[in-house]
């Protein structure tokens, strides 16, 4: 029996310890969705400063930029995930979401090239049969966004013109309330006519009539750039506060289900010792009454 009581005490003892740990990693999960939420409201101003210059800049008439025919081009896809587990069916879910859009795409014999941001969402897309897949690292703060941005940018070729007329799209999880995010897809490149017609039809603030400092072309092109960083920035913002959303709700099941446990070995552990009691009593007494009948 004492065997058995030591046996619950390491296991109270085990699962206090895991306790601690999944408290500690909730409160960090916190904090990171807290800065990752906080950097995507900032980008709120920068991203409407960035579409009321294209929106003053792009010519009302023609295509903004000479785009060239990309039904055979070639596709560039960004699938944002994690790098860590603990996150559900956080990576399955934009993979599955990515793979669907992509298949289009492949049908139709066009040279797709994936590059996943994370190593796990990069085994999802391997398992579902997409074989050119490269890799990007998670950032792990908000300062780490910029230069993944800046070298996607950079691979991808976003700042020539020839790279212009390229298929760029973005596949990632966006937050909705608490814990819940839904996957989204979004075509960066090629700048076609939809794209310009959404920001002609945007709304100038004021009645002055906007101007360009040295011309409209020479800031056009500038203005494109920022517009594709402050995308590319946004979906790894709304992708991590998502990660740490879904890691959170992960912890706190995790954290639900070792209470229970703890609650059922406790349970077991005083039932087990007052059994034990009980019984050391009942020796006792029955000794007692034993020595009496033999002093009779």
């Amino acid at each position: 029996m004492s065997d058995t009581t030591e046996n619950l005490r390491r296991k109270i003892k085990s699962a206090s310890d895991l306790q601690s740990v999944v408290r500690t990693m909730k409160a960090l999960t916190a904090s990171s969705i807290g800065q990752y939420e906080r950097s995507v409201e900032a980008l709120a101003d920068y991203y409407r400063t960035i579409e009321l210059g294209l929106h003053a800049c792009l010519p009302r008439d023609g295509a903004p930029l000479n785009a060239a025919s990309t039904n055979t081009a070639s596709v560039n896809a960004i699938v944002f995930g994690s790098d860590q587990g603990l996150v559900g069916q956080f990576n399955d879910v934009v993979a599955e979401f990515a793979f669907s859009h992509l298949s289009q795409f492949l049908e139709l014999k066009r040279p797709v090239k994936i590059w996943a941001v994370g190593e796990r969402v990069k085994d999802r897309l391997l398992d579902l049969g997409l074989a050119d897949v490269g890799l990007y690292s998670v950032p792990n703060s908000v300062a780490a966004i910029s230069p993944l941005v800046g070298q996607i940018l950079v691979d991808n070729q976003v700042s020539q013109g020839d790279a212009l007329v390229s298929n760029l799209q973005l596949f990632y999880n966006r937050p909705l309330a608490a814990a819940i995010y839904e996957p989204v897809a979004k075509q960066l490149l090629p700048l076609d006519e939809a794209w310009r017609q959404n920001l002609i039809s945007l709304t100038w603030p004021t009645k002055t009539v906007p101007e360009a400092i040295g011309g409209k072309a020479n800031a056009l092109r500038p203005l494109v750039s920022s517009y594709l960083f402050v995308s590319l920035f946004r979906a790894c913002a709304e992708s991590l506060a998502s990660e740490n959303a879904s890691r959170l709700a992960a912890m706190q099941r995790a954290e639900k289900n070792i209470d229970d446990l703890l609650e059922d070995l406790n349970g077991s552990f005083h039932r087990l010792r007052h059994s034990n009691i009980d019984e050391e009593l009942f020796e006792v007494v029955s000794g007692f009454e034993a020595l009496g009948a033999r002093d009779k």
